[in-house]
């Protein structure tokens, strides 16, 4: 299933530009994404070739589980992007998330509780995100950029600077499987399907797209812009916390450093690799989901053949660079 933009809405003169000519690896030959597919099966193949231990069955589950919980990230920051809204802040929930929960539990608190509580607390930092962004006009960049540093603080704070252990709690999400699929791989397919059918069948994705397309004419076509905006910083931030919660079942702690700057960017660059465009108006989860791959499999590449974990980083800004620019120029050269 490929998401679109849907179709011109009634009395909104539509902004979005040919799916064929937008983003990066966007089309080749009239294929979605053909390009994108061709560079991670090129990136697949020399890793075989390279590594005896890249196509494994313990490796494969491996590089799953970890983009699992940037796959969540990432499914929200669509919808958010496509809606011509940023949130750079997720990652950086995602950390206080793991922290909050992993004091709860190692302080004898419920599985259940924790859940909840923390669900609802990355929540909230989102409607704050959204309340700022659409109240007080400032860029959603820097408001997020702002709220993201303010986060890494108190996550650092909620630690003490200490790692703190889960035990044995919550390893039924991150270390075991259901159908031979690993459950956070499951989770993060429920959460990317559920994203890819509101921006494809819904009235709320519809209302994204119009917003993204042009915010002014959306306003006057009787959408309530404000409320949209709330709704989905809010959504941005349940699924910050969801993801934080997945990466603290994964690693069975938090430490500092845990999500952050990082996990963000990751994100982001997943998101723009897969065409997303990041001035608004058009949304792609499949495209979403192969940056995502890409990038976890790049990453796992480096891994087996020990290149330094600096020029990993240095490979995740650089792709994000490239297709960033490669997005824009598409977007200066498609028609209007």
């Amino acid at each position: 299933m490929s998401i679109t933009a849907p179709p011109e809405t009634p009395g909104i003169k539509s902004t979005t530009k040919d799916p064929r000519k937008l983003g990066p690896f966007r089309t080749l030959s009239g294929i979605p994404h053909a390009g994108l597919i061709a560079v991670l099966i090129v990136v697949i193949v020399f890793a075989g070739v390279e590594t005896d231990s890249f196509a494994t069955s313990v490796n494969l589950v491996n590089v799953l589980r970890q983009v699992s919980v940037v796959a969540v990230l990432a499914a929200g920051l669509t919808l958010l992007m496509t809606a011509g809204g940023m949130d750079f802040s997720m990652g950086s929930n995602a950390a206080v998330t793991t922290a909050v929960a992993a004091q709860f539990l190692a302080h004898g608190r419920s599985t259940t509780f924790t859940v909840v509580v923390s669900l609802l607390l990355a929540t909230a930092i989102g409607l704050v995100n959204g309340l700022v962004v659409t109240y007080t006009n400032v860029a959603p960049f820097v408001a997020t950029l702002a709220t993201a540093t303010l986060l890494d603080g108190v996550a650092l704070l909620v630690l003490n600077g200490l790692s703190v252990s889960i035990g044995e709690h919550l390893s039924a999400l991150g270390a075991e499987k259901t159908l031979g699929l690993p459950n956070l791989l499951i989770v993060a397919l429920l959460v990317l399907v559920v994203v890819g059918l509101i921006m494809k069948f819904t009235v709320f994705g519809r209302d994204a797209f119009a917003i993204g397309g042009n915010e002014q004419v959306a306003r006057l076509s009787g959408i309530n812009v404000n409320w949209q905006k709330l709704v989905l910083y809010g959504l941005a931030g349940a699924l910050s916390g969801l993801a934080g919660l997945m990466l603290l079942s994964r690693l069975g702690a938090s430490s500092p450093g845990t999500g952050g700057l990082q996990l963000q960017l990751t994100a982001v660059a997943s998101v723009v690799i897969g065409g997303t465009m990041l001035a608004g108006g058009y949304g792609t989860i499949i495209g979403t989901c192969l940056g995502v791959v890409l990038l976890g499999v790049v990453a796992n590449a480096l891994n087996l053949l020990q290149v330094s974990s600096y020029f990993q980083q240095i490979s995740v800004g650089a792709v994000l660079l490239i297709a960033a620019i490669a997005n824009q120029l598409h977007k200066k050269t498609s028609p209007h």
